[in-house]
């Protein structure tokens, strides 16, 4: 088969921080993009220096410089989905949240990062203010977690029904089209049980529970699993089911390496051939 005859390549946009550790950011979203036939593309937005341990230091990229990323990508090759990731301040937001207007980006997943799933707040409240009013009004899905779901619903989530109702209350206030309330942060049975809400139709979706402590990118690549499948052509809800299990697998073969938190095995593929091998 030669180059005019081969399929175009559907084509992903990763709008994220570089995780120098390479187990969440955009090194994770690129690395799931891959996994399933999706070419990825990006635009960082900051750069830290982090290994499993925790992070060292973050220097933000200049909001022109993250716009010219988006439009050099976009102009020239196209994007079929895009995700959000790590955006950091309110400059940046205001920047993204302007070009996906401009550009018309469709399929924008928003994972917004506000706090992790221990319930540190990883932005300063400008900056949640910025991503509730600007951005995720533009999402087609945003997949808060459980501590970001209680920022954007005001509600205290220790419960199904409580992740239900926060679903409800986000999907109302900011204009998203799909809410997805992640569960990884919950305790007992309701951990990783995940709630989807379009505006209609409240599913729970569940997958085997995982024990590990290596799940550094669970976040991070549930939306760039999901921003792919949207490239593919699913609809949403097979995206995000697709994704989950994709995420359940990576979990099943996660990487137990530095001294810390590992990441998830997102080739888990080539894990099990490996293992195979010996």
């Amino acid at each position: 088969m030669n180059a005019e005859t081969t399929p175009k390549v559907p084509v992903a946009l990763t709008i994220a921080g570089s995780d120098s550790g390479g187990g969440a950011g955009i090194q994770a979203d690129l690395r799931t993009f891959a996994f399933h036939c999706v070419h990825g593309t990006s635009a960082i937005t900051c750069v830290t220096a982090q290994n499993t341990l925790g992070v060292n230091r973050v220097d933000a990229m200049a909001p022109e410089a993250v716009v010219a990323q988006i439009r050099a990508v976009y102009e020239d090759i196209g994007v079929q989905a895009a995700k959000t990731g790590m955006l950091l301040n309110k400059e940046i937001i205001a920047a993204v949240a302007q070009q996906v207007k401009a550009l018309e980006i469709h399929n924008l997943v928003v994972d917004p990062v506000m706090v992790s799933r221990t319930g540190a707040q990883l932005i300063d409240d400008d900056a949640v203010k910025s991503l509730r009013n600007l951005l995720i009004p533009l999402a087609t899905i945003i997949t808060p977690n459980r501590y970001e779901a209680q920022i954007l619903s005001g509600l205290q989530i220790n419960s199904l029904d409580d992740m239900r109702a926060a679903a409800q209350i986000i999907h109302q206030n900011t204009g998203a089209k799909v809410v997805l309330v992640k569960g990884g942060g919950m305790q007992g049975s309701v951990r990783g049980v995940d709630i989807w809400f379009d505006g209609h139709k409240m599913e729970t979706l569940t997958t085997k529970h995982v024990d590990t402590k290596n799940s550094h990118g669970t976040g991070c690549t549930l939306s760039a699993a999901i921003a792919a499948h949207l490239a593919l052509g699913s609809d949403l809800l097979t995206a995000v089911r697709k994704a989950k299990e994709y995420v359940t697998s990576a979990l099943s073969y996660s990487l137990d390496i530095g001294k810390g938190q590992g990441p998830v095995g997102h080739f888990f593929p080539l894990l099990i051939s490996g293992e195979r091998q010996v």
